[in-house]
């Protein structure tokens, strides 16, 4: 797919449903008593994934592509799949299922894509090892295929060395099932969707500063949830405002969970007009972005703002290009892990487009203000960088080709049609 330079974005739209949060509605409806009805869900490949393991596992799901009713049989409703559950490119799928299927009376093998088979499972592993978990690794390699054989689990307190809201979960979710309560420490606080949507679902959750607690209960109770916008979708369209010339967009509905809205605050910093319309407050956090054509200038970005934002660093980091001066990312090792290596991947692309970036053990310096030329793309079959090259290319002079463009229906099936329709 081809992209030329921009001659300004105008109009509104409306961003998918956030992928953290339908993957979560989906799971914890399935182990909950009764229906879960789920508005906006995200019909991504990711999610879609999560559907079919579970409805492997005995759950009556129905989607109609607008609305999904999840029929769950409670805690101990699921029956043992006949075949491998495949979670597709869903690093997500992947480790939330992990720590539910711990406990369970059934064995079961998981897979996934290419992909998800290179990314690291030693870090959900050990933790629900040491809740007496029997999981393990087929090929020995700390990857998928991973082999779970359901055991009793008790209470740990684990000191998680990295702040990722999936192991984090993955914990909680097995914590549901054990035999006193569970304790997560991270060194900063990750995105808590899980946290918030299980205390909906009437799980005895609580946070104490940067841990978070479970206590297990006899059972979860079906509920109404509708999906808030995907800000690390809307991140493309954010950038898209700020850098392309004489552009106003309105991007509706989005979720703005202080866990999640580190692109907002960085922003900010670096100079941006983004105003925040028909706040609303109550459960999961939204608004609307009013986002206009901006002169950015560079920033540094580490700590704790880090799992605020790790989705979304490969668009800042090309927003970074066009800013004046420096800009630093570090703390940001975990972006190694992710669908591809996001930092060789956007230092290798940046680089190809004519933009003084360089790669450091934990993220990128960036020195902005170069005018950047269209390129041929490796997207890597990541979306996120496939959508973070098509709006750099809205940018640059001359063409860019992404290779692999289609990956995008991971996370944001309409994400082209959108851009287009904005650009008229």
């Amino acid at each position: 797919m081809k992209f030329t330079r921009s001659n300004g974005l105008h109009g509104e739209v409306t961003i998918p449903g956030d992928k953290s949060i339908s993957h979560r509605s989906v799971m914890f409806g399935s182990i909950a008593k009764g229906e879960t009805e789920i508005t906006n869900f995200l019909q991504g490949a990711d999610c879609l994934s999560t559907i079919s393991c579970f409805r492997a596992m005995g759950i009556e799901i129905e989607n109609d592509g607008n609305r999904v009713l999840v029929h769950g049989k409670g805690l101990h409703g699921l029956t043992k799949p006949n075949h491998v559950l495949d979670c597709g490119n869903s690093g997500t799928t992947t480790r939330l299922i992990s720590g539910i299927l711990s406990a369970q009376n059934f064995d079961v093998t998981l897979t996934g894509d290419a992909s998800i088979q290179k990314r690291p499972m030693k870090r959900i592993m050990d933790p629900l090892s040491l809740m007496g978990a029997d999981i393990r690794s087929i090929n020995e390699n700390g990857c998928a295929p991973l082999a779970i054989s359901g055991r009793p689990l008790h209470g740990i307190h684990y000191q998680s060395p990295v702040a990722s809201a999936q192991v984090k979960s993955a914990i909680l979710l097995a914590g549901l099932y054990a035999d006193g309560e569970t304790r997560v420490t991270e060194p900063y606080v990750s995105r808590n969707h899980s946290e918030l949507m299980l205390s909906h679902f009437g799980a005895d959750v609580h946070t104490e500063d940067t841990t978070a607690v479970i206590r297990p209960v006899k059972e979860l109770y079906g509920q109404k949830i509708e999906v808030p916008g995907d800000i690390s979708s809307a991140a493309f369209f954010l950038a898209a405002g700020l850098l392309i010339p004489d552009s106003e967009i309105l991007i509706r509905n989005v979720g703005i969970n202080p866990t999640r809205d580190g692109i907002l605050r960085i922003c900010k910093d670096m100079g941006a007009d983004i105003t925040l319309l028909n706040e609303k407050t109550s459960g999961e956090p939204t608004a609307d972005l009013l986002v206009r054509s901006s002169r950015l200038h560079g920033t540094v970005i580490g700590g704790s703002v880090i799992p605020t934002l790790i989705d979304e660093l490969p668009m800042i980091a090309a927003m970074a290009c066009f800013a004046e001066g420096e800009t630093i990312i570090k703390d940001a090792s975990e972006l190694k892990v992710k669908e591809s290596n996001r930092i060789a991947v956007m230092v290798e692309n940046l680089s190809a487009m004519g933009a003084d970036v360089e790669e450091t053990e934990d993220g990128m310096i960036i020195r902005g203000g170069k005018s950047l030329h269209g390129a041929v793309i490796d997207s890597h079959l990541d979306h996120r960088i496939a959508m973070t090259f098509a709006i750099t290319g809205c940018m640059a002079e001359g063409e860019t080709e992404i290779l692999g463009a289609e990956c995008v229906n991971i996370s944001y099936p309409g994400f082209y049609d959108d851009l287009k329709r904005l650009s008229k």
